[in-house]
């Protein structure tokens, strides 16, 4: 049986220090291969001119390197966002968005392939969940993007396909990694992080310290009515939901986005706007 690769680009650096030891290498040599992934953005062990030929050919034959295939990217002729079509290793696709602004540019990440909590009016939930990203196909996607563009990267939104909390491992470790000094080095306060309200995990994520942005896909102000299009809600309703992000609120100090889709006919009359309204008045 073919032993599995290690996957060195979701390592931080301490870790990789360790695994370079561990196979023989210098721990200087971490720091060179960490620059080359991160901050350098190699593309593939090739490109890292300053590792021997012996060293790479090591890597190559037991290390794991994540470097996303861009398949297909579509460019808007109005504005410039550019939606890509990324191949994983596996066989797998994932669809990252760019997006520019006065302020800087934005990427729009997945965060697994596929995803299994059934939302009716989102189309990455139709053949459910495949699989979650590792930390290092989350920065891939930022990579990959930055190096189409030729410019930085200094905004990201976890808004893509899958949902990131029923990702958490490995999300909390891509973060730490996107914003660690010697990386991308992008400040958690341009980082916005979009869940459908899995509850438990908000109060995780309050925990972590990490000053993200928060964002809730709330899309109705009854039960009853998210629950008939989004099912993470019989399990999490919106008492729960809000009870959460209130404690999320007062141990974080960070202030909580609500998305709302309009669907013709479920949630768009003004007497849901009136609700929408008083409910987040009253328990926020």
């Amino acid at each position: 049986m073919q032993q599995e690769k290690t996957d060195i680009k979701s390592m931080n650096l301490e870790e990789l220090k360790s695994y370079m030891e561990s196979i023989g290498e210098k721990p200087f040599r971490a720091k060179q291969l960490y620059q080359w992934m991160h901050e350098k953005q190699a593309a593939s062990f090739d490109e890292m001119t300053n590792l021997s030929k012996s060293l790479q050919e090591k890597l190559k034959n037991e290390c794991r390197f994540v470097s996303l295939k861009q398949e297909a990217v579509q460019i808007s002729k109005i504005d410039g966002t550019r939606k890509y079509l990324f191949a994983l290793d596996d066989g797998n696709v994932i669809e990252s968005v760019l997006m520019r602004y006065k302020h800087g540019n934005s990427v729009c990440i997945s965060s697994q392939v596929g995803c299994r909590m059934g939302c009716r009016f989102c189309a990455s939930t139709i053949g459910g969940k495949v699989r979650d990203l590792v930390p290092g196909e989350l920065l891939g996607q930022v990579i990959a993007a930055q190096r189409d563009l030729g410019e930085r990267i200094s905004n990201i939104v976890m808004m893509g396909i899958g949902e990131p909390l029923d990702n958490y491992d490995n999300v909390i470790r891509f973060l730490h990694l996107v914003g660690a000094p010697g990386g991308l080095n992008i400040g958690y306060r341009h980082i916005s992080l979009s869940t459908c309200g899995l509850a438990d995990r908000i109060l995780m994520l309050a925990k972590e310290d990490l000053p993200i942005t928060l964002s809730i896909s709330l899309h109705a102000s009854d039960d009853a009515t998210r629950s008939a299009i989004m099912p993470v809600n019989r399990k999490w309703n919106i008492d729960a939901l809000l009870d959460a992000c209130k404690r999320y609120y007062a141990a974080t100090g960070r202030r909580i986005s609500f998305e709302y889709t309009l669907i013709a006919g479920k949630n768009d009359s003004a007497k849901d706007a009136v609700a929408l309204a008083a409910l987040l008045n009253s328990r926020l």
